[in-house]
């Protein structure tokens, strides 16, 4: 059974007039966590859309960057993003719900962060009110503030950050150390490492843009140009 399909499983479980955050609780166990991924990036998206006032196609097409819907599946991924669009629970209490649904597991909630700056980065401008939202949910999810900024410091291009936050060291971390971060981030972003975290494979392609970042803060490191 697809990813899709599943999900439209998911969907049809809702009681009559029950809000989409419903499903959170219900999908923590582990078969069904690439579900519950893949709905709270697009329940997440859908918040932070109203964040600046409007969905653009550059955000639709960078979500079919992360997610590869099938034409025949469209109006599912449509139907997740308009309950959570229209939904009168507000983003802080999907946020909260979600790392609940995830047990407060970091990792997988940082790489459903990355998801939402990929998507917030797609018409190349980082509104102020989608830094104030994913700040917000970064701390909700009990991500700490050097990893909120080693997160925009890989995707938001003109905000304060540098090689050694992409990394999340600082310039007065012993190159021993920026070494062992470096070597944990390449680490962490095996597919295979991905997978069991419960990322589905069509959102695997973020950890590509991972690694390319912090390979480059690295090499920059090494070569005193950071």
């Amino acid at each position: 059974m697809s990813l899709w399909s599943r999900i439209l499983d998911a969907l049809a479980s809702l009681a009559p007039g029950e809000a989409l955050s419903g499903l959170f609780e219900r999908l923590r166990a582990p078969p069904e966590r690439s579900v519950a991924f893949t709905i709270a990036v697009i329940a997440l998206s859908a918040k932070m859309a109203k964040a600046d006032g409007l969905v653009t196609r550059d955000e639709v097409a960078a979500f079919r960057e992360v997610f590869t819907i099938p034409p025949d599946e469209e109006a599912n991924a449509a139907r997740v993003f308009d309950m959570a669009r229209t939904d009168v629970a507000g983003f802080e209490e999907y946020a909260r719900r979600i790392a609940r649904m995830f047990d407060g597991d970091t990792d997988t909630l940082s790489d459903l962060m990355e998801g939402l700056f990929h998507i917030a980065m797609a018409d190349g401008t980082y509104h102020p009110a989608e830094n104030d939202f994913l700040h917000r949910v970064a701390a909700i999810f009990g991500l700490g503030e050097r990893e909120f900024r080693s997160l925009r410091a890989r995707f938001a291009p003109g905000q304060p950050s540098d090689c050694y936050e992409v990394l999340g060291v600082t310039p007065d971390t012993p190159l021993k150390e920026i070494r062992a971060a470096w070597r944990a981030a390449v680490r962490d972003s095996h597919p295979d490492r991905l997978m069991a975290r419960g990322l589905p494979e069509e959102a695997i392609k973020l950890a590509e843009k991972r690694l390319i970042a912090v390979n480059r803060a690295w090499e920059n490191i090494q070569a005193g140009t950071a």
